[in-house]
C-alpha cells in the first residue's frame, strides 16, 4: 500500500481531533462520477434517492435508494451514473482513531483489524444509525460529536456481528490493478500505449485490455481519457491557469479536441466549468 501513495485520496476530513465529515452529493448533479481510488479512512455510502453503480474491488453492482456500501480502509472502489438516473446520496467518511485509542479494547479487536483489512464487513441495512449521525451532524448542538460517535459505534456493532466468512480483504487482481492505477497517476500526462500499461502487470496487450476491463467495466484508452478529463477538472477548480495549460499539463495535445471530450464528458465547455 505504501508503494500505492499516489493513488490515495489524502484529503483532511474534518478537524484533526474530530476527523469526521459528512458530504451530500448527486451523481451526475455534482460530478458525473467517482473514479476509482481508496483511502485510509473509512468511507460509507448512504443512497438516499435515484440509483447509480458502485464498484468494490472488480465487482460492480446497482445502488438504490436506501442501500448502505461500506469503504473499509484499503478498499479501492468507484461510484459512477448509471444511465439515464440520479443517485443522490450521503458520503460519510471519518477516521476509526476518532471511536477508539491505542488502549482500547474495542480498538484492539475492532478497529485496528479493520484498518490493516483483517476484518471484513458486510453491508447491512443499518440506517437508524446513519440517520442519527446526519442529524446530529446538521444540527450541531451541543454534544453532537458524542451522538457522531456513539451512532457509529452502534453502525459498526450491528456490522461486525453479521460480518462472518467475509472473502479477504486482497486479491491479487485487485493489487495489480492498484498498481497499474498508480503507475497510471504518475504517467497520465504522458504519451501512453496499451503495452506500456500491460508491462506494469506483465501482461501482453491483448490479455491486459480484456483483464482490464472486467476489473473496471471500461477500455484502458476510456478510462485513461476519464482520468485526464477529471485531472482537468481538478485543476479547473483549484487553479487560475489557462484552460490550454490545463489541456497540455493533463495529456491532451489538441485543445479543441480536449474542448469537445471536457462537454461530452461533464455537459459543459471548460470554461462554463470553472465559472460554474
Amino acid at each position: 500500500m505504501q508503494n500505492q501513495a499516489s493513488l490515495q485520496e489524502t484529503k483532511q476530513h474534518g478537524a484533526v481531533r474530530f476527523p469526521f465529515n459528512l458530504y451530500p452529493c448527486t451523481i451526475p448533479g455534482d460530478f458525473p462520477q467517482v473514479a476509482l481510488h481508496w483511502q485510509e479512512s473509512m468511507e460509507l455510502v448512504f443512497v438516499k434517492r435515484g440509483a447509480g453503480l458502485v464498484q468494490v474491488g472488480a465487482v460492480s453492482c446497482p445502488a438504490y435508494q436506501g442501500d448502505i456500501f461500506i469503504f473499509t480502509p484499503g478498499t479501492l472502489h468507484a461510484l459512477r451514473q448509471a444511465e439515464g438516473q440520479r443517485m443522490e446520496y450521503e458520503n460519510i467518511i471519518f477516521e476509526l482513531e476518532l471511536l477508539g485509542g491505542a488502549e482500547d479494547l474495542c480498538a484492539e479487536k475492532y478497529l485496528l483489524p479493520l484498518q490493516s483489512g483483517r476484518l471484513r464487513l458486510p453491508a447491512l441495512q443499518a440506517a437508524a444509525c446513519l440517520r442519527e449521525v446526519e442529524e446530529a451532524s446538521r444540527s450541531k448542538l451541543p454534544g453532537y460529536e458524542l451522538l457522531v460517535k456513539g451512532a457509529l459505534l452502534r453502525f459498526l456493532a450491528l456490522l461486525i456481528a453479521q460480518g462472518k466468512q467475509q472473502p479477504p480483504a486482497e486479491t491479487a487482481d485487485t493489487q495489480r490493478l492498484k498498481a497499474v492505477l498508480q503507475w497510471l497517476s504518475a504517467h497520465y500526462a504522458e504519451g501512453l500505449r496499451v503495452a506500456d500499461a500491460a508491462g506494469v502487470c506483465s501482461f501482453s496487450s491483448s490479455h491486459f485490455m480484456r483483464w482490464f476491463r472486467q476489473m473496471t467495466g471500461q477500455s484502458f484508452v476510456a478510462f485513461l481519457n476519464e482520468y485526464r478529463l477529471n485531472a482537468a477538472a481538478e485543476a479547473l477548480h483549484a487553479t487560475d491557469e489557462t484552460v490550454l495549460t490545463i489541456a497540455s499539463r493533463c495529456g491532451f495535445e489538441n485543445l479543441s479536441y480536449f474542448n469537445r471530450a471536457f462537454k461530452a464528458h461533464f455537459g459543459m465547455t471548460p470554461r462554463e466549468y470553472r465559472k460554474k
